[in-house]
């Protein structure tokens, strides 16, 4: 079994032992090459809650869990949400094998992450994600959570780059995957998809959306709450 302990050793001295008492180091074994290896996380009791936006992004006072949530091993490239990074099936694992790993160069990253940082983890887990053949829903959240990290930036552009990208992606969900994914229902995708419509500027589609939701009969009231807030945005 490969062992990458080392290095990421290396990298926490290097950076002053992570210098954040949120983080910490969790241990991970890649299911495509089987290298141990070691991947910050946030402790689940240091986020704070600070505002959400209307597109269900979660704003922090303090640790951000968002820029920690693409696990990469370092030592064949695979990539991917950690709430996917364990699924990957038998006939991906020679995708990543056969199209990732010749090509991967590993890199550190020092911690504690950065927005840039997270983008490009991201990028990584989307790249794995079109190469492995994932679900459309998949590719919709790693382009959704990109989106968000630019907005953290102030890199509208890119912001709306990605916010597109994922709307292409949230469609192709919507009409062909079983739900909820994610922990997004049907009515959740629905709202979701017309709220990345109004914040790309498409403002007739998003409409349409938001009244789908208001007059679906199973939606919750919460949701149709958020339609109705959109519509109002629009109106304005």
């Amino acid at each position: 079994m490969i062992n990458s302990l080392k290095s990421n050793k290396d990298l926490i001295n290097k950076d002053n032992n992570i210098h954040s008492k949120n983080i910490f180091l969790k241990e991970i074994t890649c299911p495509v090459c089987d290298n141990v290896f070691k991947t910050p996380a946030v402790k689940v009791n240091a986020p704070r809650i600070t505002s959400k936006d209307s597109d269900f992004f979660i704003r922090y006072s303090v640790e951000n869990p968002y820029l920690y949530e693409v696990w990469l091993c370092p030592n064949c490239g695979y990539a991917a949400l950690k709430s996917d990074f364990e699924k990957i099936r038998n006939f991906q694992t020679k995708l990543v094998k056969d199209n990732i790993t010749p090509k991967w160069v590993s890199r550190d990253y020092p911690i504690p992450f950065n927005e840039n940082v997270a983008i490009e983890r991201y990028k990584l887990a989307l790249l794995n994600s079109l190469v492995i053949e994932s679900k459309s829903s998949t590719k919709a959240m790693i382009c959704l959570k990109i989106a968000w990290m630019f907005r953290l930036l102030s890199d509208e552009a890119n912001e709306n780059n990605f916010l597109r990208q994922a709307l292409v992606a949230f469609n192709d969900t919507y009409t062909n995957e079983k739900l909820p994914v994610y922990g997004l229902d049907r009515f959740s995708i629905m709202f979701l998809i017309g709220e990345i419509n109004r914040r790309i500027g498409e403002e007739q589609t998003a409409l349409r959306w938001f009244s789908e939701v208001i007059t679906s009969i199973g939606a919750p009231q919460k949701v149709k709450e958020m339609a109705r807030d959109g519509k109002d945005k629009i109106r304005r």
